[in-house]
């Protein structure tokens, strides 16, 4: 039979496949299975992977991290991973619970945050506990993008072969969030109105209104999650008041009966704002809900006449 045969040629390549087939199946294997608590951290993650790692939620969607309580399911999972990114100054410490009791104590962090300047809490979480900072870090472009890198950097030296894409992939997610932020400050024509005093109904979203050169003035929400009694509402609203606020942020699905009763009563114009923390995990989920935060800001800022 020669080697024209199409019958011969058939056996050569069925050979040559099985031959690959475990090189394949090794070259799978060795893919990072890489650990993420919150969905900003998946979309990073995943952007900076690719096809190259595995990206696993902590924490099944629908969850509030605010209030989850690990699940022996969500633990047993940590033993199934390589590593575990985390936000690391507080919006996550229930991973550390988890890390803890799992059957991988050691398992190897990247804290995300390493190195990121950060601000101060205000609000509730503010008080009484001495130095606390705000662990929303992600609701900023300029310090997301130092977590992606600070993320990328880090994979890359637990997995070299993979280090020169993962750098790749940051830098091209980099630039599309700063052409994002970049877009948004476009739309002004001027700076906003010093004088333009915003409060906020949960105290997360000051890095956002920094990008603009905002200041928080008030936060409204005595604890995140939790609606006030009728007396805080009023004492939050002669407050507003007394501070000349024009502009409420809410989180959106907050309850809405509460801030409108705060629209209401004070007159101040409230626009909601996405906390990126809801829904399905999904690689889009950051670009897309920080647009319409940043969009959200430039209407506010716009239609509060300054």
């Amino acid at each position: 039979m020669s080697i024209s045969s199409p019958l011969l040629r058939l056996l050569l390549v069925s050979l040559f496949s099985l031959m690959l087939a475990p090189l394949a199946n090794a070259e799978a294997a060795k893919r990072l299975r890489i650990g993420i608590t919150l969905h900003p951290y998946y979309s990073y993650v995943t952007q900076i992977v690719g096809d190259k790692a595995e990206v696993v939620p902590l924490i099944p969607a629908g969850f509030n991290p605010h209030a989850y309580e690990p699940r022996a399911d969500d633990i047993k999972r940590i033993g199934t991973l390589d590593v575990i990114v985390l936000n690391g100054v507080g919006h996550d410490d229930f991973a550390d619970r988890m890390i803890a009791t799992s059957e991988r104590p050691g398992i190897p962090v990247i804290e995300a945050n390493a190195n990121v300047p950060l601000l101060a809490a205000t609000g509730n979480a503010a008080r009484g506990a001495g130095k606390v900072v705000n662990p929303h870090t992600f609701l900023s472009i300029s310090a997301s993008i130092a977590q992606v890198n600070n993320i990328a950097r880090e994979l890359g030296k637990l997995d070299p072969d993979n280090a020169k894409a993962y750098t790749q992939n940051a830098r091209a997610y980099g630039k599309r969030l700063r052409q994002m932020r970049a877009d948004a400050l476009a739309k002004l024509t001027s700076a906003p109105n010093p004088d333009l005093r915003v409060a906020t109904v949960h105290a997360a979203y000051d890095y956002l209104l920094r990008e603009f050169g905002l200041e928080v003035t008030a936060v409204v929400e005595p604890a995140h999650g939790i609606e006030p009694s009728p007396s805080q509402l009023k004492k939050t609203i002669d407050e507003l008041r007394a501070l000349d606020v024009k502009v409420i942020f809410s989180e959106m699905d907050f309850p809405s009966t509460y801030v409108e009763t705060i629209q209401r009563e004070s007159g101040v114009k409230l626009y909601p704002l996405s906390h990126i923390s809801y829904g399905e995990y999904t690689p889009e989920k950051y670009e897309v809900e920080m647009t319409g935060n940043l969009n959200t800001v430039v209407r506010a800022i716009q239609e509060s006449g300054a």
